[in-house]
C-alpha cells in the first residue's frame, strides 16, 4: 500500500533529524576550523550540491522567489546558526545547548496558534518526556550565571528562530523545496562575510575538506531539504517531539567514536525520548482514526 503524502513528509522530516545527529561528529572532524568558517563552507557545499540537482532537473526557475520567501529561508537558516554560535561564544556551552534544544518543544507549542493544530494531553505528555530526556542528557551541572545573560538570550533566540522557521514553512507551501538551494548559498555568503570580519584566517587540510563535503551532503545540505518537506506537508507536532532524538543519537555516535561514554543519563534520556515519540505517534494514529470515523458518519452511505 503506497504511503500518503503526509506520511512521506514525516519520513522526510525523520531523515533530516537522523542526519542532524551527525552534525557534532562531523564538526569534530572539521576542528580546529573556526565555527563561522565551518558554517560558511558547509552551507556552500550543501547549497552547491542542491543547485547541481536543481540544474540537472531543469528547475532553476524554482530559485526565483519573492522577498518574503527569501526572508523566511535565509532568516531561518542563517539567523538560527548566527544566534547559536553567538550563544556558544557568550555562554557556557552546556547551558547554551540546553536552552537551544527548546526548539522541539516550541515547534509543538507553536503548531497550535500558527497552524491551528490541536495539541491534546497525549502530545503534550510526549513532548514533555522528550524535553525531560534532553534536560537529563544535556543539563548535567548546568548553571545560569548572570554574566552570561547575553549568551542565554542568543540561545533562546536561536530556539525561537528555528521553531518559527519550521512551523511557518507551511505558509510557504507554494515555494518549491528546490529553493532551499538558494537559501543555503545566500546563508553561506552571510556566514563567509561574518568569518572574514570576526575570525582569523585558517588553512584547510584534506580531512577538513572531507568534513565540509560530508556536512554539505548531510546535516548542512540534504537535511534542510528534507526538513522543508516535512514541515510543509507533515505533522510538525510529531516531528517536533521526535526532534529530541537528535541530541541522544548524536551523543551515541560520539560515544561510538570514542568521544564519550554510555552513562545512565544517556540510557535514561534514550528511554524518555523514545517514550515521548511513541506517545506522539499514537496520538496521531488516534486522531487519524477519529477523523476517519467522522468522515464515515458525515458522508452518505449505504443503508
Amino acid at each position: 500500500m503506497p504511503l500518503s503524502a503526509s506520511r512521506r513528509a514525516i519520513l522526510a522530516g525523520c531523515a533530516a533529524l537522523a542526519l542532524w545527529a551527525f552534525l557534532a561528529p562531523l564538526a569534530r572532524l572539521a576542528q580546529p576550523l573556526p565555527p563561522l568558517l565551518i558554517t560558511a563552507l558547509g552551507f556552500a557545499a550543501g547549497g552547491g550540491l542542491g543547485l547541481a540537482v536543481v540544474l540537472a532537473r531543469g528547475r532553476l526557475r524554482a530559485l526565483r522567489q519573492g522577498p518574503a520567501a527569501w526572508a523566511h529561508g535565509v532568516g531561518g537558516l542563517a539567523g538560527f546558526h548566527a544566534l547559536y554560535f553567538a550563544a556558544l561564544a557568550l555562554a557556557p556551552p552546556v547551558e547554551a545547548n540546553l536552552l537551544n534544544y527548546l526548539w522541539p518543544l516550541l515547534i509543538v507549542l507553536l503548531a497550535a496558534p500558527v497552524q491551528g493544530l490541536r495539541l491534546g494531553k497525549q502530545r503534550l505528555a510526549g513532548v514533555a518526556l522528550g524535553a525531560a530526556g534532553a534536560a537529563i542528557l544535556l543539563g548535567g551541572g548546568a548553571r545560569f550565571p548572570a554574566e552570561a545573560l547575553a549568551g542565554f538570550a542568543c540561545a533562546l533566540g536561536a530556539a525561537f528562530t528555528w521553531a518559527l522557521y519550521s512551523v511557518t514553512a507551511a505558509r510557504f507551501a507554494r515555494v518549491p523545496t528546490e529553493a532551499v538551494a538558494g537559501f543555503c548559498l545566500a546563508s553561506a555568503a552571510l556566514a563567509g562575510l561574518a568569518h572574514w570580519a570576526l575570525e582569523p584566517p585558517a588553512a584547510l587540510a584534506a580531512r577538513h575538506w572531507l568534513a565540509v563535503l560530508l556536512l554539505g551532503a548531510g546535516p548542512m545540505g540534504a537535511a534542510f531539504f528534507l526538513w522543508d518537506l516535512g514541515m510543509k506537508r507533515g505533522d510538525p507536532r510529531l516531528l517536533g517531539t521526535l526532534g529530541y532524538a537528535t541530541p541522544v543519537a548524536s551523543t551515541l555516535l560520539l560515544a561510538a567514536m570514542g568521544e564519550g561514554r554510555l552513562s545512565w543519563q544517556v540510557l535514561l534520556a534514550t528511554a524518555l525520548v523514545a517514550g515521548g515519540g511513541l506517545l506522539a505517534a499514537l496520538a496521531g494514529r488516534s486522531e487519524a482514526r477519529t477523523s476517519g470515523r467522522q468522515a464515515d458518519i458525515g458522508a452518505p452511505g449505504e443503508i
